[in-house]
């Protein structure tokens, strides 16, 4: 039990900090982001709003509320799926990077149910 708790809290951390990546780019390398927006076809006007979701879902995640917890889980696991194919819908090769989250986002999900009460 020991171990499945480090590891949870060892995945719960690298996911924080690759959302936290996400949204420092989003703040700070807006241009670029508009960039990738605009070629998913999206609206930019999403950018700062997305940004801001995902910094209360972290903060949801790192608390004990089990139902704000559940509601961020799931805004994240929409997030990485449509971003996952967004990157693979216009093929520029950095879906890895969600596929990546996708791994990290279902190990915290799935430890933090044993572990967590």
């Amino acid at each position: 039990m020991k171990v499945q708790k480090i590891l949870y809290w060892v995945f719960l951390s690298l996911f924080t900090a690759l959302m936290l990546f996400s949204v420092s780019n989003y703040f700070f390398k807006n241009e670029m982001i508009r960039q990738f927006f605009t070629n998913f076809g999206y609206p930019t006007y999403l950018i700062y709003p997305l940004a801001v979701a995902k910094l209360l879902g972290l903060a949801a995640l790192w608390t004990n509320v089990k139902t704000l917890k559940e509601w961020a889980y799931a805004g994240f696991f929409y997030n990485v799926v449509l971003a996952f194919f967004a990157h693979q819908q216009i093929n520029d090769g950095q879906h890895m990077g969600t596929v990546i989250a996708m791994i990290l986002l279902l190990v915290t999900y799935f430890l933090g149910k044993r572990v967590r009460p």
